[in-house]
C-alpha cells in the first residue's frame, strides 16, 4: 500500500502527480504553491498529498509504512520512524524537491 493511499484514501495515479522542477503542473490562479492539490486544485492538504505521491515514485521510500506525511503551511512534517538515517535523508531529500516545500521538519521521526 502506497502512501497516497494509506494516509490519504488516493490511489496513486499511472503518472507522477507531484510538481517538482521537473515535473511543473499548472496551478489555479492566486493558489498558494502549499495548498495546490494532486491535480492543481485548492487544497487545504495539497503539500502534504504532493509530497505523498512523490514518495510513492521512489522505488527507495515507496514501501515505507512506518512514516506520515503532514504539513504545516509550507513546511513538511514527517512523523513516525526510519530504519537507518540515510532513508530519512533520501525522504527529506525528496519532500524538498516538492514545489511549496519551504522546509521539513523531521523531529518526530526516530531513526534506527
Amino acid at each position: 500500500m502506497g502512501f497516497l493511499q494509506r494516509l490519504f484514501g488516493l490511489e496513486k495515479s499511472e503518472t507522477p502527480a507531484a510538481p517538482t522542477a521537473t515535473n511543473p503542473q499548472p496551478t489555479q490562479p492566486d493558489t498558494p504553491a502549499e495548498r495546490m492539490g494532486l491535480n492543481g486544485e485548492y487544497d487545504q492538504s495539497g503539500l502534504a498529498k504532493r509530497v505523498a505521491a512523490a514518495f510513492d515514485y521512489d522505488p527507495q521510500v515507496d514501501d515505507v509504512g512506518t512514516i506520515y506525511v503532514a504539513q504545516t503551511g509550507s513546511t513538511v512534517v514527517l512523523k513516525g520512524s526510519v530504519p537507518n538515517q540515510e532513508l530519512l535523508s533520501r525522504m527529506t531529500t525528496i519532500a524538498r524537491g516538492v514545489k511549496g516545500a519551504t522546509a521539513v521538519d523531521t523531529s518526530q521521526v526516530k531513526v534506527g
